[in-house]
Formats: C-alpha cells, structure tokens, sequence
C-alpha cells in the first residue's frame, strides 16, 4: 500500500505541514512527488487541492482512518523532486509556508491547453485522388470532391490543408474529412506548436573575438569545468567591458558537456536586449521566462525545458525555477539589484537561492556586475567565491567624463531649473549634432506630492499612510494616484482641510521632466519610460526599440532606463537628482546610490562616440557620488565597508527585520512588543525596536517592525522559528500576521 505526504493548498501557517493519505491503486503510475491532488480535508471532507511532497510504504496513524486520495489533477504541473527540496530550504531560511515556496518555485501553476498543427495530409498519389473525385462527382458527393478539389489544387501533395481553416471555408463537416480518412485518401496528422514568445527572432550565430581579460576568464572557467571543479565566481567588469560576450561563452562550454543554463537579468526591460543577444548566437535553444508572457506562452517554455527542448532559460526571478533536468551553469548578471530580493513572501533573495540551487545540482554559479553588492564583494574577499576583475571596455570605447553639479551653486546663480546650466548646454549640443541623451530622475509621475501652501496638509491615501502622488491627464494635472494601492481620486480645486485655493505640487517625476523638456528643447524628440508608459506585454521592448532605431533624441525615465542597456548613439546621461536615493533611511542608501549612479554614467559613450555625464546633486562631496563619478568601485568599497564594521551591519553581521501586520493599530502595536519581549533574553542577538513601519499603514492594515542583528544567520532562523510558533499559540492575535526579511 502507497502513502502520500502531501501539503494543503492553503498558505495558513496552522495547516503548514504534510497529512498522509493513501494513495488508491488506480492513481499509484500518476501520483508521483510534485503532482497536485485533490483530497478530502478537515471533519466536513472538503474537497481541496495540495502537492504530493514524499511517498512511503508506511502509514503514520491507523490505516482505517487515513484519507485516500481522490484523484491526481492533471491539468497540475508536477514540481520536480529537487524543486521541492529547494521549495523546503526557502521555507526553513526565509520565514513562509510550504505552500508560499512550492508557488514561488512553480512559474506555472496549471497546464493550459496545448495549441495543435492539425493537417488533411494525402495518403494516395494524384491519380488515385482524380479517380475517386470522379467517381464522388457521379453520385453527388459535392463535399467530399470540395476537399479532393483543394488537395489537388496544391503545388505539392504533401503541404496538405490546415483542418479548421479548410472545414470553414469548404463548408465541410469533420464527418466528411472522417469518411476521407476511413477510405484510406487521407490521413489528419496532429503535431504539437509552442507559443514561442522569440518568434520573428533570427540567428547568426555570430562571435565576437574575446580581448584579454575576456579570455582569461573564459580559460579559467573551462579549466575548473574539465577537472570537475563546481564554484562561485564574481565578474566585476566596468560597464561596458563585455561581461554578456563572457557569459555567452561560458555557457557554450557547459551546453557542449551537454548540460543547460539559466540566465537570470534583474528588469523585465533588459530582456529586449539580452535576449536578442543570446537568440542571434544559439538561435532555437534559447527562451525566456517572465510575468509578460501569455499564460500559454510560459506553460509552453516550462514543458519545453522540461522535454529537453531547450537549452538556456533567460529572465528575472521566476526563470532560476526553470526545470532543467541536467542543470549545469546559472548566471546572475546585474547581481547587485534589488529586483532580485523577493518583496512577498516567501521574500528570498535570487543570489542566494541561485547558490543553494548550484550545490544541489552539481551547477557552477557566475555573477557579474560593475557595481557589486557589497556582500559579494565581501565574499571574494574572504575566499568564499573566485573573483576575476575587467577593467577595460570592449572594443575601442571609453569610459565617459563625469561631472559633479553642486545645485546649491545653480540657485546662488539665479538659475531655478530642474537642469544645471552646464546640462542644458550638452543636450543642446547633443541635438545639434543629432546624438542621443538619457535623462534619469527616479521618481514616476507628474511631482513627488499635493500640498497646502497655507496650512501645510498634504494630499494622503486614505488606505496608505504615504501622499498621492500627481498624474498629468491630457496635458493637465488633474489625477491623484497612490503608487502603493492604486487608489486614484480627482486633482483637488481647493485644500480639504482649510478650504485655501493655494494647493499645489511639490517635487519633480518624470511626467514633469518630459514636459519641462519639451518647453524648453521644442525640436527634441521625447520617449518616457517608467512604470506608468511601459503597462501590457510589449511596453518595455517598445519604448527600447523606438530608441534604439533612433526615433526619439531624450529618453527621460526611472531607473529601468539606466540598467545594462546599450545604445550605441547615447553620448550623454543626466542625472537630475543624484541624491535622492541617499535619503531612503536604509543601511543600503549609499551602496544603492553609488551603484545606480555608476550604472546610469555606463551607458554613456559605448561605441565609438565619447561620452559625458552630469550629476546634479545637493551633496556633491558624499563619498558615493564622488567615487561613481570617478567609476571607483575599490574606494567606495572600503569607505562603505568600514561604516559596515562599526554599525554591524551585513555583510559583518546579519539583520532579520519582523513585520507585524493587523488591521487594527493597537493589536500591531502589542504583538510587536511580545515579540520584542520573547526574543530580548537570547544570547548572542541585538534587538532594535519595535517601531512603525516607514509606511505606517498600507491597504488598511497597520505595519510594526523589529530588527534583530547577530552574526550566526542560523540563529536568526531560530529567532523566526520561534516567533512563527510564538504567533500560533496565540489566539488573541488570530488575525495578525508576520513577514520575515533577512539581510534586505
């Protein structure tokens, strides 16, 4: 008799653990580890789904009394075993249900019905068709001597006819095409079709020659790959030194052992080029993954990698959960982006869930960036990865001139624009000789928030505790939206409060910047590209397309345009306000500012043209503006790193930051305390907090935060464990909930 462990379909942490049930004779070939199944569940036997997770022969409890299994749901999609163990170490490391891990290892949920080439394919030769058209003709079988006619109509017999454009436009029922068949005149073959989200794409299999320090790394990883050697690598190259050519080139070694890749990007946006890239050089082997594709177009590429179709899996998070049978090589590209730190839970990070999936599988692992986290810096400092070092751009570009705007100095000057004198002067010089800018300001819409000159009250979401922020709508501010629950309301006439007609906008988003650039450039050419422009299937790849063929002079945009994009005729980047990610509050800001300021100069200047920069700022000495000026990464790494020693901040030590969720404030508010009080007498953690959340409430619930710091990670996860089991055996706090986030 077969048991099954399976894991209810409900992300309750009550219900988080395996039930056995028997599996019936009759569904033992189906009921493999991975499958969905339906089961009777709880005293009134409601018929739920949930995931077979292991398979025994003994039973756990009384066989009389366990559950059998009612059926294997076919349409699941089965997780692979090695998915599932992946699925548990997610569980156990980041804080969330079984349930919540086997959804995030599963980019497809349910199978969706196959798209099929059905054909009428003859299966006599032309004069046995003429022959029994005749004898059709005489007795007045005008529907089956329609199909016969189009048949023979064709230049070749073997193109044959697409069965339901044919039955549609002869006017012919199937049992026609039916009686064919049976007459042995013809024959409907079916063959399976893949969605193929590349379709239109063609390839070259073009190389590029590898420059020195290229090479050295590829010859370095292929030594490690012939003896067998398994490890993590670091490529820190400058931007623009040619890190996609190395990896290409990486990849092709292990595709030659005959194992597959996986190629992780941080941005959905980045797939337009990337893919393009790796589609010229492997053609059909290669396929994407990410959340714009059509349910059928993603359930497509999971079975074609699946049956060994494919070869290389390029995209965001989702795609490291592609299941290759035979994985050989994952690369993380960009691998310092905050993109690849889940923000639901299970909240996991890629990086790290990408390195346990390498030693599981036997798979090396190569990151590459010219910005590296700190933590992967740090790592290769300390041996645990191999790191190899590109300091030169491909080909004959160099690295663009950077300058420093102080903007204290433009207002000394009288000049109360969002652009410095010395930027306006480069993109006019810019337009005149018919090049190409890039305007980065992070922050969407029309300006940062509506304000009350008069009594100071700004315009709030009712549901977040956060300002709405201004959309222009026809040339006109007239719309409030909340960038965290979408609420939208109409732009206000007067202040709510005090009824004061002096309300207004504050702060600059890229809505504002475009039309300021209009005003003032009216000859340019202007794309933008944030959140708000790049909505449906196509936004991104068709703002970057227009660009890159050249039909727009500016594009304005949040940070999705200065991440890994290559334009050979952008020769000026501008970043409107390089302090604004310094101001977040986060242990983070200066890594993340140094690094998106360094990223957005690399898109300057990658081809032949030269290239320049301009940072305005209002904090043009802070160390991490004035290293990404100079594309120092070593000088902001030792600054950076000793502000790490001294605070105990990761990757010295750890941070486990609890949030407390609950509808009412004051129940966030007691439970965030307990918790606090449970964990304050463990040896060996810090306790901060707690505290509300930076937004305060979100969606009509209540946030509360507490972060825990010790340098054992292990410990953390017992501070989780308890606090999750803590929450359990509460039943005053029912309706509370909790999140976990290490190291965020």
């Amino acid at each position: 008799m077969l048991f099954a462990e399976v894991i209810v379909d409900i992300s309750v942490k009550s219900l988080d653990r395996p039930f056995q049930y028997r599996v019936p004779e009759a569904l033992e070939k189906d009921a493999v580890v991975g499958a969905q199944v339906l089961i009777p569940f709880g005293k009134g036997d409601r018929r739920m789904k949930g995931f077979i997770i292991g398979l025994s022969g003994k039973p756990v409890y009384d066989v009389n009394r366990t559950k059998s299994i009612l059926q294997v749901v076919k349409q699941g999609v089965v997780a692979e075993s090695h998915l599932l163990s992946l699925a548990y170490w997610i569980k156990e490391n980041y804080g969330a249900t079984m349930n919540d891990a086997i959804r995030a290892v599963l980019p497809v949920k349910r199978e969706i019905r196959e798209k099929v080439d059905r054909r009428i394919v003859p299966l006599a030769d032309r004069d046995m068709l003429e022959q029994n058209r005749a004898v059709f003709e005489q007795k007045h079988n005008t529907a089956r001597v329609r199909v016969l006619d189009a048949l023979l109509a064709q230049d070749s017999l073997q193109n044959g006819l697409e069965y339901s454009s044919t039955l549609k436009s002869l006017k012919v029922s199937a049992g026609v095409i039916s009686d064919l068949e049976k007459k042995g005149l013809i024959q409907v073959q079916s063959n399976r079709l893949y969605r193929n989200p590349l379709h239109g794409s063609t390839a070259s299999g073009e190389r590029k020659k590898l420059n020195r320090e290229q090479q050295a790394i590829v010859d370095s990883f292929r030594r490690d790959l012939e003896q067998g050697i398994r490890r993590e690598y670091l490529i820190h190259g400058v931007t623009g030194s040619g890190k996609t050519e190395v990896y290409m080139n990486l990849i092709e070694l292990v595709l030659q052992q005959g194992k597959q890749a996986i190629v992780l990007i941080p941005e959905i946006a980045l797939t337009f080029q990337t893919v393009s890239r790796f589609y010229d050089r492997f053609g059909d082997r290669v396929s994407v993954m990410h959340s714009r594709l059509s349910a059928g177009e993603r359930y497509d590429q999971f079975q074609r990698a699946k049956n060994g179709g494919l070869q290389i899996m390029i995209g965001p998070r989702s795609a490291l959960f592609t299941p290759f049978e035979n994985l050989g090589l994952i690369v993380i590209d960009e691998e310092h982006e905050t993109s690849y730190q889940s923000e639901s839970p299970p909240k996991y990070h890629a990086r790290e869930v990408a390195l346990q999936r390498g030693k599981m599988t036997g798979a090396s692992v190569v990151m590459g960036s010219a910005t590296p986290s700190i933590e992967a810096y740090y790592r290769c400092q300390t041996g645990q990865y191999t790191l190899f070092t590109m300091t030169k751009r491909a080909g004959d570009a160099v690295l663009p001139e950077v300058e420093i705007v102080d903007m204290r100095e433009e207002i000394q000057a009288k000049n109360y624009s969002v652009f410095s004198r010395t930027l306006r002067e480069k993109i006019q010089d810019r337009l005149k000789k018919r090049q190409q800018s890039l305007l980065f300001i992070n922050r969407r819409g029309y300006a940062g928030f509506v304000s009350c000159r008069k009594c100071g009250e700004a315009i709030s979401c009712e549901s977040c505790s956060v300002s709405m922020k201004p959309h222009q709508v026809r040339g006109k501010v007239s719309l409030l939206k909340c960038h965290y629950c979408g609420a939208e309301k109409p732009m206000p006439s007067v202040c709510p409060k005090c009824g004061s007609r002096y309300i207004g906008t504050f702060g600059l988003g890229t809505q504002q910047v475009e039309n300021l650039i209009c005003q003032e450039f009216p000859e340019a050419r202007v794309l933008r590209m944030d959140a708000d422009t790049t909505a449906g299937k196509e936004g991104h790849s068709r703002i970057l397309k227009r660009f890159a063929d050249g039909e727009a002079d500016i594009l304005v945009g949040t940070q999705m345009i200065v991440k890994g994009h290559d334009f050979p005729r952008v020769t000026l980047v501008g970043v409107l306000a390089a302090d604004l990610s310094l101001n977040t509050g986060s242990y983070r800001s200066a890594e993340r500012t140094y690094q998106l300021l360094a990223q957005a100069a690399g898109r300057a200047g990658r081809a032949s043209l030269p290239g320049d920069v301009v940072f305005q700022t209002y904090q043009p000495e802070h160390y991490s503006i004035t290293a990404a000026a100079a594309q120092d990464y070593q000088s902001f790494y030792r600054q950076e790193i000793a502000v790490r020693q001294i605070l105990h901040y990761p990757p010295i030590s750890n941070i486990l930051e609890i949030m407390v969720f609950s509808g009412m404030q004051e129940k966030a508010r007691e439970l965030s305390g307990q918790l606090q009080k449970e964990v304050s007498g463990w040896e060996g953690i810090q306790v901060l907090g707690p505290t509300d959340a930076s937004i305060l409430k979100m969606r009509d619930v209540y946030r509360r935060v507490l972060y825990i710091k010790s340098a054992d990670y292990q410990l953390l996860c017992q501070v989780k464990n308890h606090c999750e089991a803590f929450l359990r055996e509460q039943e005053n706090y029912r309706d509370c909930r909790l999140t976990f986030d290490f190291n965020a």
